[in-house]
């Protein structure tokens, strides 16, 4: 119309210094960005954001030493600045209350969730700040530290949740393993910690294993103890036990064969039926008389069961006072103790009947083992 001048009101840039107060500016913004489309809010939102950024750090700082860096406490006061801005309605209030409820509710949802050395149940972390409360307004009432009945009546809430919390508050910041455990000892926490012990998977095994051995004849039940618990090779026990390390390897693979059969059966089977073939180490006597002359033929590994027969065979060729007996051990895989002293017996009882006695056919195994206790066999 003639005689009046049209005016445009701008409403400042919340970036301008002049705007002191944070709830002016949020009114600028809202003027601002009234009627302009969203690729043009986001500008004019940054601008506020940037703008309120100093208040949002002055309460960041309000909680700094309790345990968590000032810069994450910043960085969550922003990130409830921003959300503010975005959820701000000019109708419903002050922005500046707004923006502070905001902020400090996300500082304190921090401290909340993410600040925890251990996790603890939500339920439980609301109810530990309940305790700190009450026991902080029972020690000014009572001048001194409440019980756990007296916080238990407080909250009405049972003495069994208040213990849990109790023991649970310690899981806000724990103790670092590696510190010392005190005075002049270089122990640290992490050294009276248990850890899990692998091996005691294994113990009914062990047991089961100890009692299955029991069941073996001496000389398998040896020659394991040998292999697996002295670590010696099967040439070191072939050699202890004057026989060939083939022999060695075939006792070894049929006791481990019916150790295994043992252990999965309900009742471990005898022995005698445990190999799938005849018993290559089992002592064999057998006495042939060859006219005048008797021989005793020897097979097998003579230990302290099959001494006592070959014992007996000898003092009976003797008895009949051949004109020479001959112990042919072409067959022998070797000799314990308990085979030794059987020889022994027969070549005293020889000498003194005067029937000549004569050891053929050695392997060179069994001959080291004669010839070191005193028994010369015939070079043949």
């Amino acid at each position: 119309m003639f005689g009046q001048t049209s005016t445009t009101t701008t409403t400042p840039p919340p970036t301008d210094r002049g705007l002191e107060d944070l709830d002016a500016a949020a009114l600028a913004y809202a003027a601002r960005i009234e009627g302009l489309p969203p690729e043009r809010r986001q500008e004019a939102r940054d601008d506020l954001v940037r703008f309120a950024l100093p208040f949002a750090g002055r309460l960041a700082r309000r909680y700094r030493g309790r345990g968590e860096p000032l810069e994450d406490l910043e960085q969550v006061a922003r990130l409830g600045l921003v959300n503010a801005v975005d959820r701000y309605d000019p109708e419903r209030g002050s922005f500046t209350a707004y923006a502070a409820i905001t902020i400090v509710g996300e500082i304190k949802r921090h401290f909340r969730d993410r600040t925890w050395g251990v996790h603890v149940p939500r339920r439980l972390r609301d109810l530990i700040l309940e305790v700190g409360q009450a026991t902080a307004a029972l020690t000014s009432e009572l001048s001194r530290a409440p019980t756990v009945a007296e916080l238990s009546k407080r909250l009405e809430t049972p003495e069994e949740e208040i213990l849990a919390a109790l023991e649970s508050a310690a899981g806000y910041s724990p103790a670092s393993l590696n510190a010392p455990v005190g005075g002049e000892s270089s122990a640290e926490f992490g050294d009276l910690v248990g850890e899990s012990d692998n091996a005691l998977e294994s113990v009914d095994d062990r047991v089961t294993v100890s009692g299955l051995l029991h069941r073996l004849p001496w000389r398998e039940r040896r020659i394991l103890a040998m292999r697996f618990y002295g670590n010696q090779t099967q040439a070191e026990i072939a050699a202890r036990f004057g026989i060939s390390q083939m022999h060695v390897s075939r006792l070894l693979s049929r006791a481990l064969t019916w150790l295994r059969q043992a252990m999965l059966a309900d009742a471990p089977p005898p022995w005698q039926n445990g190999a799938a073939e005849p018993d290559p180490g089992k002592t064999r006597i057998s006495v042939k008389q060859n006219g005048d002359r008797v021989v005793v033929e020897v097979g097998g590994e003579v230990d302290r069961d099959g001494a006592d027969q070959l014992r007996r065979a000898m003092l009976e060729a003797v008895t009949g006072q051949p004109s020479e007996v001959v112990v042919d051990l072409v067959g022998a895989g070797g000799f314990d103790a308990g085979g030794i002293a059987a020889l022994m017996a027969g070549r005293d009882a020889a000498a003194r009947t005067g029937v000549p006695l004569r050891l053929t056919r050695v392997q060179p195994a069994v001959r080291r083992s004669l010839t070191a206790a005193g028994l010369a066999p015939a070079r043949d």
